[in-house]
């Protein structure tokens, strides 16, 4: 009585199968265990692989190029009309943005147990950019230490052992998104200040265009590699010649200005934006978070745009009343 042994059929291939009705000592070479297996169907030969889901196309370093060019020129071009003609909407409009900044600054930070005071912090991000815009350097300094104040207050009608956690961290984020925004707004009141902002504005986007594009083709060298990997000293150097060239001929064409004052005004703009790149990048390592948010497709969050604008905005504006003053 012979021993039964389990059917493998279910995983033969038309190949195998020609291989094992084949006479013994007969080898079935590859090209009939082909045709054999043809005779099935191309399926057989030919399995497609699983299709992964879409998710855009990506570029080297992994944004979604196409959405984010398409929402950063959106963007830009929404703010540069505002300002142009309709300053006082501008200011409205960049308040909203540091107010979603501000909002986004706060979640991130609940990821480690830190609560941000929410009311008085969005307060603060609507008043202190008016504040600056209508009043000047006065009214925002105002504005800063009455916000600073209610936050205070607001965290001590809720007492509890990380109070002082949440006010210090309810501080930092005024102070870091819309008191900073707020320069923009000083610059704006300046003579020519619309000119000035919109040559702040499209330095910031050269600084962040070129740097991105250099850094993704031609990058070997990390800048920071703990803190931003893919930033790199050679996607630097391509932020500070995009940078320069833009600068002058906003300078010249727009401002009137000596040529020298674009360069020393974009090396100033790109050191100040780098800065503020690598600050959000080391407060989202620290946080373990990849992105401020998603509300922005190509980008992230709104403050993973602010970050360099936000630094850059206070060095443009001193820049233009204390360190060269009336050449901007």
């Amino acid at each position: 009585m012979s021993e039964t042994q389990p059917s493998s059929e279910a995983g033969r291939t038309p190949a195998a199968d020609a291989a094992h009705e084949a006479p013994a000592g007969v080898v079935v070479t590859g090209r009939r265990a082909l045709r054999e297996a043809a005779k099935q169907g191309p399926g057989i030969l030919f399995r497609r692989r699983p299709r992964s889901p879409k998710t855009g196309e990506t570029s080297r370093a992994g944004r979604n190029l196409p959405a984010a060019i398409v929402v950063g020129l959106a963007l830009l071009v929404s703010l540069l009309v505002g300002m142009l003609f309709l300053p006082l909407a501008f200011v409205a409009l960049t308040t909203v943005i540091g107010v979603v900044g501000v909002w986004e600054v706060g979640r991130a930070l609940e990821v480690r147990q830190i609560k941000v005071p929410t009311v008085p912090a969005l307060a603060a991000g609507v008043a202190l950019p008016f504040a600056a815009y209508l009043g000047g350097p006065e009214a925002l300094a105002f504005a800063t230490v009455v916000s600073v104040t209610a936050l205070a207050l607001w965290r001590s009608l809720d007492p509890a052992p990380d109070a002082a956690r949440s006010i210090m961290a309810g501080t930092f984020v005024l102070l870091w998104v819309p008191f900073l925004l707020s320069f923009a707004m000083l610059l704006l009141q300046e003579p020519s200040g619309a000119l000035k902002v919109a040559t702040l504005l499209l330095l910031v986007v050269s600084n962040d265009t070129f740097g991105y594009l250099i850094g993704a083709f031609f990058g070997k060298h990390a800048m920071a590699p703990r803190i931003s990997p893919k930033k790199s000293w050679e996607g630097f150097a391509g932020s500070i010649g995009g940078a320069m060239l833009v600068g002058v001929l906003a300078v010249v064409f727009l401002l009137d200005r000596p040529w020298w004052v674009g360069i020393c005004l974009a090396v100033a703009v790109v050191a100040a934006a780098t800065a503020g790149d690598l600050a959000e990048s080391m407060i989202k390592r620290e946080l373990g978070v990849k992105d401020m948010s998603s509300l922005l497709p190509g980008h992230g969050g709104v403050m993973d745009r602010l970050d360099s604008i936000v630094f850059a905005s206070p060095v443009a504006f001193l820049l233009s009343v204390t360190l060269v003053p009336g050449t901007l």
